[in-house]
């Protein structure tokens, strides 16, 4: 079938704003759009620049606006789509560096802000540390995120605060912060309880909506405004 490819470009070095190009291409119904964007790539216009790398879901390297919805391009399939004219645009929220590529630089400044690794002053024992099933149940989704940025790009709350530290980095904050063999919640907890951190989230479940790895981010960040209550009463 013939699809029609409705993609923002933007060169930097030439262009003075972005601008729409449409690209028709053959493609089968079981084709991703990322293989539609490399069809277009390699056989029409090698110009056009674009984020991949695994191509399964697990790296979140290709998350772009797709018909108006932050997804991930090696996820979506062409029969996804009744009409085949699709437009695709980068991550909004971002400054464009070219094309479908955005500057995930204060995407993970927020990231590393919530300290993002176990912090344990306990002498490491011989083999693991252990967790029993029910402590890990309770960091299993958060520790799915794919760091891809889609939830963070379709945050109003961000697109309106730039100082907001956004869903992704508050899950990340969860996933340490409930993690049974982590010792640093209450630090976590201080660097999240601000205006620009925790509660600057309105739960609009937008970054639900959008999440490629289906976690409940909004519920997430509910356990963690209960938490910061908890330590003030």
């Amino acid at each position: 079938m013939k699809v029609t490819l409705s993609i923002l470009r933007f060169d930097p070095e030439k262009d003075e704003k972005p601008y729409r190009k449409e690209y028709t291409i053959e493609a089968e119904p079981t084709d991703r759009i990322l293989d539609c964007l490399d069809k277009v790539k390699w056989e029409q216009d090698g110009s056009l620049s674009y984020r991949r790398s695994c191509s399964h879901g697990i790296c979140g390297s290709d998350a772009m606006m797709i018909n108006g919805k932050n997804q991930l391009a090696c996820q979506v399939l062409v029969k996804d789509f009744k009409k085949k004219y699709i437009r695709i645009d980068p991550l909004p929220a971002l400054p464009i560096i070219k094309d479908l590529i955005v500057d995930m630089d204060s995407f993970f400044d927020k990231y590393e802000i919530v300290k993002p690794y176990l912090i344990n002053k306990q002498q490491p024992p011989q083999k693991e540390r252990f967790q029993s099933p029910e402590d890990r149940a309770l960091i299993d989704e958060s520790v799915n995120c794919i760091l891809c940025g889609a939830c963070s790009a379709s945050c109003p709350s961000l697109w309106t605060n730039e100082n907001y530290i956004g869903p992704a980095a508050l899950l990340k904050a969860y996933r340490f912060i409930f993690d049974s063999r982590d010792e640093a919640a209450n630090e976590r907890l201080d660097i999240i309880d601000t205006p620009d951190g925790l509660w600057r989230c309105h739960t609009i479940f937008n970054c639900v909506e959008v999440c490629p790895k289906e976690i409940n981010i909004t519920w997430h960040l509910s356990q963690l405004k209960m938490k910061c209550l908890e330590r003030e009463f």
